[in-house]
């Protein structure tokens, strides 16, 4: 499809000189990939000349389409484009195309004949491909498709599964289904996240002023805090309306940080460790938190499955915030468990690095919200005597 838009452009091209390119992550790649496609669609084309050495046709209209390789991106500065197709976007340098390629194609651009660009390839994760295609489906002038094995046809249908069958679901559903979250093996909230993408509900969520916005925390002693904020909204719908995260910071500056977003507060939801007296001190983050204004309600401790189990039941009904939940969202999906090859299983317990402070906050979010405003499901009965109150305690 690509080789013969590139043909088709520059065929009808009234430039002078038109030039079209085929960019791939490699320049042996591209010989593999896509020469003899040009080769075989441009034969017929009176006055045509290839040139194998370059990897280049030359039309009798003086356009020329060249297959090349971005391995050294500086080796494509300075050259001008009319159109070109950059294969395998996710295996590319993210600095090449707004440093080179837009510049070479702005060399040329025309409001009456503009130039162009496609972006094709096999989701690998969230990278910039995957940044390009979310800022192509939010705007009307980009076109952005997806073609799953399962939805066109093309090729034997029985394909698909026999593969699947000879590896990890995750890479499979990658290379058929074009999943933008299975190229992590294990991933806990995977198929979750990428339901929420397809449905929509990763979006544009606005603060609605009308109702309080609720805290999860996860808190870290010389680690990274990490901070949901929700609005729980009749019905069990939920609006993920953002996310904070940082490292080596004391509870001031999370404080500081809520009282900047300026959202009206409901509750503050934080794990059962917000007791632990500190050395120094003596007293409890908790304490500390109440000092600063904040009333922090202790959310039950479970096992950490059924606070999974719980986690990827909320994610179902959640509406994200793509841009503020951003870094969360990445999170979530990069939290996962590590596979054993030699058991060729994954592992019990999710592997604990920097996603880990996000999915952690998630889940004590999970067991939180049912028993918040618009929530549904039984409270847990902890939660009947989760005020505090240091003067309560004082006097008992």
């Amino acid at each position: 499809m690509a080789v013969n838009h590139l043909l088709r452009a520059a065929i009808m091209c009234q430039r002078p000189n038109p030039r079209f390119a085929m960019i791939g992550p490699t320049y042996r790649q591209m010989k593999q990939v896509a020469w003899d496609y040009a080769k075989m669609y441009a034969r017929d084309i009176p006055g045509v000349r290839f040139h194998e050495t370059e990897l280049r046709v030359d039309l009798p209209n003086g356009a020329r389409i060249q297959l090349l390789g971005s391995e050294q991106p500086d080796s494509l500065r300075g050259i001008y484009l009319d159109g070109c197709v950059m294969d395998e976007m996710a295996q590319q340098p993210e600095s090449i195309f707004p440093e080179i390629i837009r510049p070479a194609l702005s060399d040329r651009n025309d409001p009456d004949v503009p130039t162009f660009c496609y972006f094709i390839g096999t989701p690998q994760g969230h990278n910039a491909f995957y940044d390009l295609f979310e800022q192509a489906t939010d705007q009307d002038d980009w076109l952005a498709v997806t073609y799953k094995a399962s939805e066109t046809g093309i090729g034997p249908p029985d394909v698909p599964a026999a593969v699947g069958a000879m590896m990890i679901e995750e890479p499979s559903l990658q290379e058929f289904e074009c999943s933008w979250v299975a190229n992590i093996p294990g991933a806990i909230f995977g198929k979750e996240l990428h339901k929420s993408l397809e449905d929509g509900r990763i979006t544009e969520v606005p603060y609605d002023r009308t109702l309080k916005v609720d805290t999860h925390w996860d808190l870290g002693i010389g680690d990274s805090t990490a901070i949901w904020f929700t609005q729980s909204l009749p019905g069990g719908r939920v609006h993920v309306i953002d996310y904070y995260e940082a490292r080596n910071e004391g509870l001031p500056h999370y404080v500081e940080i809520l009282s900047k977003r300026g959202y009206l507060y409901g509750e503050h939801n934080a794990p059962h460790d917000i007791d632990v007296r500190e050395l120094g001190t003596g007293k409890s983050r908790r304490e500390t938190a109440w000092d600063l204004g904040i009333n922090f309600r202790v959310v039950p401790r479970l096992p950490v499955e059924d606070g999974i189990h719980a986690a990827q039941l909320l994610i179902e009904r959640c509406w994200f915030d793509r841009d503020n939940c951003k870094a969360g969202l990445e999170a979530l999906r990069q939290y996962h468990r590590a596979y054993n090859e030699r058991l060729r299983t994954f592992r019990a317990t999710p592997v604990h690095d920097w996603a880990s402070h996000a999915a952690d906050a998630w889940r004590y979010a999970a067991i939180a919200i049912p028993r918040q405003r618009g929530g549904t499901g039984q409270a847990p009965q902890a939660f009947a005597e989760m005020d505090y109150n240091p003067f309560e305690q004082a006097i008992a």
